[in-house]
């Protein structure tokens, strides 16, 4: 009974803490994370001292990472994870080997031994998906060009979980007695991971429909909870990511008919739950070793905070991050992670790292993800000064004031420029949105006012005027960005007639599976028209060219239209593309045979064509 009351009182503590906590950080302008943080630390082993058990607390509310990354997997198709699958691995993989290999380098610089720097770099190049995924869905910047990249950086650190935990019991000594039994957890390992993508496809449907048939919402509930513990357990016995295993099972279910059912059953206990993933960690602060040793905590905090920071910022130039977002992607994936903690207490119990070592590197970790939220405050009121200067020296133009303007054209490179002047020419506005800094510049020049701003983002565009304008044309270069732009602009501003340009066949199935109506090929008029020249060269007079030319364009849309629903199944869309091309040839043969033949000539065509 007394156990009993000890859980009831800590429940006690913590939920009022977090709601005294979180609404005075908001109050202030700090956001919540901060609010969380700053709770544990008051309710800690080091502040009040009215809750002395973290440990236990963040292994509970580890599951509040767990049910996020299973949210962010409904929202991502298999189609739209495996478009990913170059961002994963490489950014992933250059953000996580990149940072440690500098910080294992400057590690060795200052003495430490090889296998102690090797395990310090990789536990503090992660990061922790907890803040990062939360920050992004708190300010609506999970479909930006960054989010999209820190998300794809976070599933790489799940993964390459799976490697170094494996790869810390060879650190250790007797390594050559442990290693066949790594070579047995990771066929074990690979066996789940198959066992969840292989079973999840055949019975999580069937599962979910035979529950929504008993038509009682708590049961569904229940089983969505059952899901995400059942998976996250399962990936655990083998030493795995839970985190990664939830995402998997998300992804499987994102095509599902129950997808928005389940969204909305775990979207309140993620939040409650994440809430006390952050408290519990500001408890786990461990004072005692900062206060012994705030030099080198303060020297470790800060030194592989700005080594991680200099291998972003070059990778953000490279990727290339919209400079708007520069300062999120940075800052996000700079500071340490909760799997960190993992890292160092396996090797801590392993024997690989001894003495002070491990307390010292979990306080620097901890001590990075409370700076984190402030550091983004800091930023959120130094970057935009810095952007008007630059938009002041001729740099991009930052759209801040709401447009009105009943046309949006995003994308305006060779595409959406001729409809910028086709409109301006006809006395209409439009509001035109450019990612591309350098050729925002170059517009300006000719005399076009374009706002720097990434259309995949749901603020910018209501801020462009989205939610009023009747036309948004879509000439986006990026097939993903396209796709995805299209999505959010029928999702969330369906007053707007979507006008697309597709870059090829498969680009046009894909907006048109969307439901968009009006998409045209971005090369076929102009082929056409180069077309045309040729027949009339080739000794065909101009008005029958024409008519041959439109009457090829009308049977080139009819058979992509045939082929749209198709697009998954290769040796389908070859056997249409075939029988269509075949049926157009002989048609048109038959025409010229019957014209050769006839009063009306050679290359005639029926008027009504």
């Amino acid at each position: 009974m007394e156990h009993g009351n000890g859980w009831l009182n800590a429940t006690l503590v913590y939920l009022a803490a977090a709601v005294l906590a979180v609404p005075l950080a908001r109050l202030a302008g700090l956001g919540s994370i901060i609010g969380y943080l700053a709770a544990g630390i008051a309710i800690g082993p080091f502040g009040l001292a009215l809750v002395t058990d973290a440990q236990t607390m963040l292994h509970v509310a580890e599951f509040g990472v767990v049910l996020m990354l299973f949210l962010v997997g409904l929202e991502l198709e298999p189609r739209r994870l495996w478009s990913l699958r170059r961002p994963i691995f490489g950014w992933g993989g250059a953000q996580l080997f990149g940072s440690a290999a500098v910080v294992g380098a400057f590690a060795l610089a200052f003495g430490v031994e090889a296998r102690v720097a090797l395990v310090a770099a990789l536990a503090l190049a992660m990061s922790s998906t907890a803040i990062g995924l939360a920050v992004l869905n708190e300010r609506n910047l999970m479909a930006t060009g960054a989010g999209q990249t820190v998300l794809s950086v976070a599933l790489f650190q799940d993964i390459a979980a799976i490697p170094i935990l494996a790869l810390l019991p060879l650190l250790a000594a007797g390594a050559g007695e442990r290693a066949g039994g790594g070579g047995w957890a990771a066929l074990q390992a690979v066996a789940v991971v198959a066992g969840i993508v292989l079973g999840g496809r055949a019975l999580l449907r069937p599962a979910l429909r035979w529950i929504a048939g008993s038509r009682t919402p708590e049961i569904f509930t229940a089983a969505s909870l059952l899901l995400v513990v059942a998976t996250a357990a399962l990936m655990r016995s083998v030493g795995l990511s839970m985190a990664l295993g939830a995402f998997l099972a998300g992804v499987l279910l994102a095509e599902s008919e129950y997808r928005r059912e389940l969204e909305t059953d775990l979207e309140p206990f993620k939040g409650l739950l994440l809430g006390l993933f952050f408290i519990a960690v500001g408890m786990g602060i461990d004072f005692a070793v900062v206060r012994e040793h705030p030099a080198i905590v303060a020297a470790i905090v800060a030194g592989f905070l700005v080594v991680k920071a200099v291998v972003l910022a070059a990778m953000a130039r490279m990727i290339p991050v919209p400079l708007a977002e520069r300062p999120v992607f940075v800052i996000l994936l700079a500071q340490g992670g909760e799997f960190g903690f993992v890292v160092l207490q396996t090797a801590q119990g392993g024997g690989v790292i001894a003495g002070s070592a491990a307390p010292l590197l979990v306080a620097a970790i901890a001590l990075s993800m409370l700076v984190t939220p402030l550091l983004l405050l800091l930023a959120d009121r130094i970057w935009p000064a810095h952007l008007a200067r630059r938009a002041a020296a001729g740099g991009p133009a930052e759209i801040a004031e709401p447009q009105q303007a009943p046309v949006i054209i995003a994308g305006f490179g060779r595409y959406g420029q001729v409809i910028g002047r086709l409109l301006a020419a006809n006395g209409m506005t439009a509001t035109v949105l450019e990612h591309n800094a350098e050729h925002i510049e170059s517009l300006r020049r000719f005399g076009w006012k374009a706002f720097y701003g990434d259309a995949t983002r749901l603020d910018l565009l209501r801020i462009a005027g989205a939610g009023q304008a009747r036309i948004f044309v879509l000439a986006i270069d990026d097939v993903e960005q396209s796709v995805e732009c299209a999505t959010l602009v029928r999702e969330h501003f369906p007053q707007c007639t979507l006008v697309a340009r597709a870059r090829n066949a498969a680009h046009y199935a894909r907006l048109r599976q969307l439901g968009l109506v009006y998409v045209e090929r971005e090369t076929l008029d102009s082929s056409l028209m180069s077309g045309r020249t040729v027949l009339e060269l080739a000794g065909m007079r101009p008005h029958e060219a024409r008519v041959q030319a439109m009457r090829f364009r009308r049977h080139s849309i009819d058979l992509l239209e045939e082929m749209v629903p198709h697009f998954a199944d290769e040796g389908r869309l070859i056997a249409i593309a075939k029988q269509g091309r075949r049926q157009f040839e002989e048609t048109w043969a038959r025409e010229r045979e019957q014209g050769r033949n006839g009063p009306r000539g050679a290359w005639q065509s029926p008027e009504g064509d």
